[in-house]
């Protein structure tokens, strides 16, 4: 890094990950949470740090490597506290944003919140060429949260917390960042959407756009996740972001310590009415539909619905196990 001493050598671990997708071998958990730490800490030169993204990104991660880098990631991510309450915490990753179909994340969030649900929405607050959650809760009058404090308090005022990455995790935001610099994506951009930031169970929301993911996401919610941290709700969704689709019939699956299984079996016939949709994807436009669904004037899309339906379901059920 350009600001940071490099005092950490990678190269026997690109050694390993840099032989391409034949000849590369994964990393065991233990040196996947060393690397990804001294990466995280700034520890990697930034040729070494470049050529660590694009062999992973050629590779591929193994259910291991992810465990690995999430048991470092924890070091790194703000500690949240959840509120006393019939509902477990919803997180809701939020890293795609609007970019052919108006972006409803903001919406199920409130909803959600409108019901007593503590919803902590987290990703990105800019894309130029995408329209954020972010940009449609301003638009909205809700603010990124600047910190934990900020977070409890939209929670007792029954908003959504919405905070940003670069308040979340700055050393995640970092590696996201290099995006722009290297010009594809990389393991952390999987690995935020999976962060589970409070101290006792919670519900995550997780969607998927391409089947290799959805098969190791399954591997690996399947191995390693343990019951003190929650549940995953899981879904194709929209255009990246994890609201239920309105153009295309949905399954959702539920993956808690030990099983999984199909909560929402995909419908023969679409029940979402297009018709009824915002026109428009920019902020303001779909701000403005957004009240108009939580004033009762539109009707919730039903896919959104069933979606919101099984989040209140399966958080009231955690909070009791965790009671």
């Amino acid at each position: 890094m350009d600001s940071y001493s490099a005092i950490w050598n990678a190269a026997p671990f690109i050694k390993e990950i840099g032989r391409g997708k034949d000849g590369a071998r994964d990393m065991t958990r233990g040196d996947a949470q060393t690397l990804y730490a001294a990466m995280l800490d700034g520890r990697v030169a930034d040729l070494e740090l470049g050529a660590v993204l694009l062999a992973m990104r050629i590779k591929g991660e193994s259910i291991d490597e992810i465990a690995g880098f999430l048991d470092a990631a924890r070091q790194h991510i703000l500690s949240l506290e959840a509120p006393d309450g019939e509902f477990a915490p919803v997180i809701i990753p939020s890293y795609n944003g609007a970019r052919k179909k108006a972006n409803l994340t903001p919406m199920l969030a409130m909803l959600l919140a409108q019901r007593g649900v503590p919803v902590l929405v987290h990703g990105v607050t800019t894309d130029v060429s995408r329209v954020t959650s972010a940009d449609i809760f301003t638009a909205l009058g809700i603010l990124p949260a600047s910190g934990s404090a900020a977070v409890s308090a939209a929670f007792l005022a029954h908003q959504p917390a919405m905070i940003s990455i670069d308040a979340l995790s700055p050393g995640m935001a970092r590696l996201l960042n290099m995006r722009t610099r290297l010009g594809v994506r990389n393991s952390t951009h999987t690995l935020v959407k999976l962060l589970q930031p409070f101290t006792s169970p919670a519900l995550r929301l997780y969607s998927y756009t391409h089947p290799e993911y959805l098969a190791m996401l399954k591997a690996y919610f399947s191995a390693y996740l343990k019951r003190d941290e929650g549940q995953v709700l899981m879904l194709r969704g929209t255009e990246g972001e994890v609201v239920a689709s309105t153009g295309r019939a949905q399954q959702i699956n539920l993956f808690a310590e030990g099983y999984s299984h199909t909560v929402l079996e995909k419908q023969e016939v679409l029940p979402a009415n297009e018709q009824s949709l915002p026109e428009a994807i920019d902020a303001a436009s779909t701000a403005q539909w957004i009240r108009s669904v939580l004033n009762g004037d539109v009707e919730i899309p039903e896919n959104i619905a069933q979606q919101m339906e099984l989040c209140l379901h399966y958080a009231r059920e955690l909070k009791k196990r965790a009671a």
